[in-house]
């Protein structure tokens, strides 16, 4: 037994041994598989998805970005892929005799031939028909989603391309066409509204690739909880101060809050709060909204015309029921959302009214800007505060000048 125990050590040694010897070739990339690139031409017989589940679905097309496989023969004799006048990236693990996978390339082309080029390491060029579609307009979000007839509009997303025999369109609600584009980038459209662009509904932008239609409202009215021409938050202890000049209101009246700031905001009801009790201000009992909250955002037009530094706007919603207290503002247990948007930068303002979305679910912090477990449940979103206050943040000193109107809870 001494004898064979000892014999079985020496085998193993030696086997491992042997296994660094087999292993080390990999290391200096003189295994057989390693990437060596060819002379002569390719061959390309078809293209397809790297996905195996997907290796049937031949392709002569893709959108932008696509990861493709090109199959064929001596394809380690391309050194530079093209699509259009797009040259691609390529990674030379990825590329074998037989396969070579490459990103379709993301910029537009300027010429666009419908071919991908093949160069090879002898410098030839071959041409294989393959298109890129270009994907059409994405249509994210609005600078303002408040904007009257003859003001310009700010629309950000992607794709907004124009081309000289099929121009770029914006649609209003009301399908009122703009009849003045004032600016078009790839990620943005400065358009003037039109007359008769006075309804609410979705935006569409239309382009050579196709329509793409936005997810939110323009003149946005589903969800107003406080708009301070039609609701109010009378019967709180602030209804806020109101106003509608300097600046001139976006949608009639707002609520402003203002004054001097210290670096660490004191408490200041009457400058920078507003109590929406639901039962108070005869609101029917019940919360201020249906929809689910986990789906759901606020919305507010925001116009900060003298620079903030210091505070969180902490926005904190009540159970109907709540009256005649406020000691829910400074409860280590209430949730809330803070929006604090000097905090990277350490000064805000903002270039006339913009639209501010903050989702729900982010309603999840306490006073000192602690994540709480749970944010409200069901059944908490009777009422409405809104308070610059501490919010766990140390700022500057500052005189600010914060006005907000049309606040709604709509879907995400």
């Amino acid at each position: 037994m001494k004898n064979i125990f000892k014999s079985t050590i020496k085998i193993v040694t030696l086997l491992l041994v042997l296994s660094a010897i087999v292993i080390l070739p990999a290391c200096n990339n003189d295994y057989p598989d390693a990437y060596k690139s060819t002379k002569g031409k390719p061959t390309v017989d078809y293209i397809r998805l790297p996905n195996v589940t997907k290796s049937d679905s031949l392709m002569t097309h893709a959108f932008m970005g696509t990861t493709i496989a090109l199959m064929g023969q001596n394809l380690t004799s391309i050194k530079e892929v093209w699509f259009n006048d797009q040259k691609a990236v390529l990674n030379t693990s990825l590329i074998t005799s037989t396969t070579l996978i490459v990103s379709v390339t993301t910029v537009i082309p300027q010429t666009v031939t419908n071919k991908m080029y093949l160069v090879t390491t002898s410098s030839d060029t071959l041409s294989y028909d393959f298109i890129v579609d270009v994907p059409a307009p994405i249509v994210n979000s609005m600078k303002c989603e408040m904007v009257p007839v003859g003001g310009t509009a700010v629309i950000n997303g992607d794709y907004f391309l124009d081309d000289p025999n099929i121009p770029l369109q914006v649609i209003f609600p009301g399908n009122i066409p703009a009849t003045k584009i004032i600016s078009i980038a790839k990620t943005q459209i400065q358009v003037e509204v039109p007359a008769g662009a006075t309804v609410p509904g979705q935006i569409n932008v239309k382009s050579l690739y196709g329509n793409g239609r936005s997810s939110f409202w323009f003149l946005d009215n589903r969800g107003i909880i406080l708009d301070w021409d039609n609701t109010n938050a009378n019967g709180g202890w602030r209804a806020g101060v109101l106003d509608n000049v300097n600046p001139t209101g976006i949608s009639g009246k707002y609520v402003r809050f203002s004054g001097a700031m210290a670096a660490t905001p004191a408490w200041n009801e009457d400058g920078w709060s507003f109590d929406l009790w639901g039962t108070a201000n005869g609101r029917p009992q019940g919360d201020l909204f249906t929809i689910d909250p986990s789906k759901a955002v606020i919305k507010f037009e925001v116009n900060v015309d003298k620079a903030w530094s210091s505070g969180a706007l902490e926005m904190i919603f009540t159970p109907w029921a709540t009256t005649g207290t406020n000691s829910y503002i400074g409860d280590a247990t209430v949730p809330r959302g803070l929006w604090i948007p000097w905090k990277d930068s350490g000064s805000y303002t903002t270039d006339g009214w913009i639209t501010v979305t903050i989702p729900l679910s982010q309603f999840k912090y306490n006073a000192a800007g602690t994540v709480l477990d749970a944010i409200a449940p069901i059944g908490n979103y009777g009422g409405l505060t809104f308070f610059v206050y501490t919010g766990g943040v140390t700022g500057t000193d500052c005189t600010p000048d914060i006005c907000i109107d049309n606040i709604r809870v709509v879907p995400q």
